[in-house]
């Protein structure tokens, strides 16, 4: 999984910190990317119904309350794969272990991302913007 995913959450949290306007170049210092890393992150939290944006001056703003959007809201906003996890391409089925190690790994990965997903469903953005102001 790429950086989408904790730029997004970065991007979210400074909004919900500071709310009112500011431009893509703000966010961008704050997370430490260049300003057309924010505007492609903004518009997928947009498409998944997380922002409301307008054009100019970064305009964005929560579409529902902090403690309403979940972790694993963003997780699927940011077009996040289906599983963290991946199995090799071609393992040899003339092998004991090639013939059944995806079998095995599959069960194991989906054991894995159900249990990142339960847990991201549990952490709201009002946890992390409450994290933050306790660290300052």
């Amino acid at each position: 999984m790429n950086s989408q995913y904790s730029i997004a959450v970065h991007i979210l949290s400074l909004l919900n910190g500071f709310p009112g306007p500011m431009s893509s170049e703000v966010v961008a210092d704050s997370v430490g990317v260049n300003p057309v890393v924010i505007r492609q992150v903004t518009g997928l939290l947009r498409r998944g119904g997380l922002l409301a944006t307008q054009r100019g001056v970064m305009g964005a703003r929560l579409t529902r309350p902090a403690d309403q959007i979940s972790l694993l809201d963003v997780y699927r906003a940011v077009d996040a794969p289906q599983s963290v996890l991946k199995l090799h391409q071609r393992p040899s089925p003339a092998c004991p272990v090639g013939a059944r190690i995806q079998g095995v790994l599959d069960d194991v990965f989906g054991q894995a991302q159900a249990a990142l997903e339960a847990r991201l469903a549990q952490v709201r953005l009002s946890d992390i913007s409450a994290a933050l102001a306790q660290v300052s």
